[in-house]
């Protein structure tokens, strides 16, 4: 089947990631998650039906994740902790820090469960040492480690039916499966679903179709990679840049999928791991943000933080 790839917004984004598609309002939202170290906004609204971008700049945080909230403001994994956000007004509001005596570390990749839970986990700002968390916001704004042991979380999703949890650790060259419980947010029976270490790239964010299949943005190669629910993969996508960060679908019919990317060249990690070839500039077109249209899949709408 024939697609189409394009460069929907020609930003630069240093770190896109964290794309959301609000079916609600129809909107698209990703962050730029360490731009403000770089000058640039790092907050960003798309009204795909005008094409109108709207961007905001939390200027002391760098923001690992974002998810709507029921009231239409956002829930947010900021560096040292979860946050409220308002796109509107720019009024943030803390909820909770975490990870406080691990100064190295930050929050990362988050998504949202469908019971309206939060789940987003950490990353060693040096990229070397497994030292970070993986937590759960709930509606009554309690948090809860449900995992740990990670250097830098990505691609949290969930299986259709609710039952199984993926998540990646980039620096540790795999992606796990879990056990999910959907009742209490809880994981169990912690499985390898992915190694990356014979690969070409690295995975990075990642989300789940309707047909329960996982789409994943594979850092370095340039490549989207859709994986059955058994890990086996069924096809590639070659894309514009080769360091793609996440994918999430959207349209009014949920089947056209959007791909952030990072103009980012400087990798701390890099010198411990030998997929990050060192590059002297960023890509043409690095740091924008892609559609693909025209696969005829379908994926599954991202819930609303319920607190």
């Amino acid at each position: 089947m024939s697609y189409q790839i394009e460069r929907v917004v020609g930003c630069t984004n240093y770190l896109g990631e964290s794309p959301v598609w609000d079916v609600e309002s129809g909107m698209f939202y990703w962050v730029d998650g360490t731009g403000r170290r770089k000058g640039n906004d790092n907050v960003y609204r798309l009204n795909p039906r005008s094409g109108k971008v709207e961007t905001r700049l939390i200027a002391d945080h760098d923001i690992g994740a974002l998810a709507l909230r029921e009231n239409g403001e956002l829930v947010m994994a900021l560096d040292d902790g979860f946050y409220f956000y308002n796109f509107e007004t720019e009024v943030l509001e803390l909820i909770k820090k975490v990870e406080e005596d691990q100064p190295r570390t930050r929050l990362n990749d988050g998504k949202v469960d469908r019971r309206g839970r939060f789940i987003a986990g950490g990353m060693d700002d040096d990229e070397e040492l497994p030292i970070c968390g993986l937590w759960r916001l709930d509606p009554d704004l309690s948090v809860t480690k449900i995992g740990g042991g990670l250097i830098c979380t990505n691609g949290p999703s969930w299986s259709p039916d609710d039952k199984t949890f993926y998540v990646t650790c980039t620096f540790q060259d795999i992606m796990w499966a879990y056990d999910y419980h959907i009742e209490t947010g809880t994981l169990s029976n912690k499985r390898d679903f992915v190694s990356t270490r014979n690969l070409a790239g690295v995975c990075d964010g990642s989300t789940v179709d309707s047909e329960g299949f996982i789409w994943t943005a594979e850092l370095v190669s340039g490549e989207l990679v859709r994986r059955s629910p058994q890990g086996i993969e069924e096809r590639r996508i070659g894309m514009p840049v080769k360091n793609v960060t996440s994918v999430m679908f959207g349209g009014d019919n949920l089947d056209e999928i959007y791909v952030t990317s990072m103009a980012r060249i400087d990798h701390p990690g890099a010198e411990n791991h030998d997929t990050f070839a060192i590059e002297s500039e960023s890509q043409f077109g690095a740091g924008s943000l892609f559609k693909l249209s025209g696969l005829g899949i379908r994926g599954v709408p991202e819930p609303r933080f319920l607190g």
